[in-house]
């Protein structure tokens, strides 16, 4: 009876999130300890690649947990996640242009290269106060949530939702990726901000920075998971959940449902942001290609693989997707877009609960098996 009442105690409190974060984390103990401490030689060795990779992808999952809390739990498909992922990693992007001084080409200490080649005088104000690793940690965080606070404030108070609402995000996103390939605005144009040489004071080209920055990223995805799971387990969360369900009557039963809807969308943009600052310092670049319409389509279909409105199920789905897509685009790059399609297609077809469907299956009969 306690074996019983234990197992159906896990069952009902996530065994999902449980199974995914396990696995997750024994993959990335193994593989930072390897790298570290395993000879290169050695067939047990994981490079520092295969450790930035990793990184990548779990700044992807923190993004796809973002769109998760919003299109799985509030009804809400953003096409324009894309955004607030790319100021957050711009943000973080300026703070390490700011730490390369007068390591670059000009070896001007206060302007970037870019500035440099196009004969700036000087800083411009919105660069002001980014070599401080604080204030643009704020940045990060700050500048996606006023995006989404004052977007969202307009769009919600209107009533646009639906369809509507998921085209206006797309326009915002593509409205700022042409304004950030204009080389007048600042921030690189086309080219963007590269060449990072540290963060923190540490070499980001060490190995052991590698590891760091990809437990950072871990850990992030983790807290990011807890804040979603107590926002949806919560009263707010029930809530939430019945404004997508049945909008018009939350409203009329007093519920000032905007509210609620800006405080989720600006939380969702907040995890976003900082999503982005994770990125760019394991990647090495932020370009406006990150504002594209594409990219956030495309982190719609990492939820709606893995699976909406489980957030455990949209992790599972933004590493199978980031994997295809390094796998496809290495082997035989001409058929990588075919394939996300295809992918879309046969998980809307035969899986509608997404990969995170079968988890729960599986999960289920292996809980009725030991009951």
């Amino acid at each position: 009876m306690r074996e019983e009442s234990i197992i159906r105690y896990l069952m009902r409190h996530d065994s999902g999130g449980k199974v995914v974060f396990s696995l997750l984390g024994i993959t990335i103990v193994y593989v930072c300890l390897s790298n570290l401490f395993i000879p290169q030689n050695s067939f047990l060795y994981v490079s520092t690649f295969t450790i930035t990779l990793l990184g990548k992808y779990s700044a992807f999952a923190l993004l796809a947990l973002a769109l998760d809390l919003v299109w799985g739990y509030l009804g809400i498909l953003s096409l324009g996640h894309g955004a607030f992922f790319a100021l957050g990693g711009y943000a973080m992007g300026m703070y390490l242009m700011r730490q390369i001084g007068d390591r670059g080409v000009y070896g001007n200490p206060i302007l970037p290269d870019f500035m440099v080649f196009m004969d700036l005088k000087e800083l411009p104000w919105f660069w002001l106060g980014l070599d401080n690793p604080l204030f643009a940690l704020l940045m990060v965080a700050c500048v996606p949530a006023l995006l989404a606070l004052v977007f969202g404030w307009f769009a919600f108070r209107s009533r646009v939702s639906g369809v509507y609402l998921s085209i206006v995000t797309q326009a915002l996103t593509y409205a700022l990726m042409l304004a950030f390939f204009r080389n007048d605005m600042g921030f690189g144009g086309n080219n963007g901000l590269t060449d990072f040489k540290e963060i923190f004071g540490y070499d980001l080209q060490s190995s052991t920075t590698r590891v760091g920055l990809l437990i950072t990223s871990f850990a992030c995805l983790s807290l990011g998971y807890m804040i979603c799971q107590y926002i949806v387990r919560s009263k707010l969360g029930k809530v939430i959940i019945s404004i997508r369900d049945a909008e018009s009557r939350v409203r009329f039963l007093g519920y000032r449902v905007e509210h609620y809807k800006l405080f989720i969308f600006v939380v969702s943009s907040i995890l976003a942001g900082i999503a982005g600052a994770l990125y760019v310092p394991q990647v090495g670049i932020i370009n406006p290609g990150l504002f594209s319409p594409l990219f956030s389509i495309e982190i719609v279909i990492w939820v709606a693989i893995g699976g909406r409105g489980t957030l455990y199920g949209a992790i599972i789905g933004a590493f199978a997707v980031s994997y295809a897509n390094t796998f496809f685009t290495s082997a035989i790059p001409e058929i990588w877009l075919y394939a996300l399609g295809g992918m879309f297609v046969l998980v809307t077809l035969f899986l509608p609960q997404g990969i995170a469907g079968i988890v729960k299956q599986v999960i289920e009969k292996r809980g009725t098996h030991v009951a």
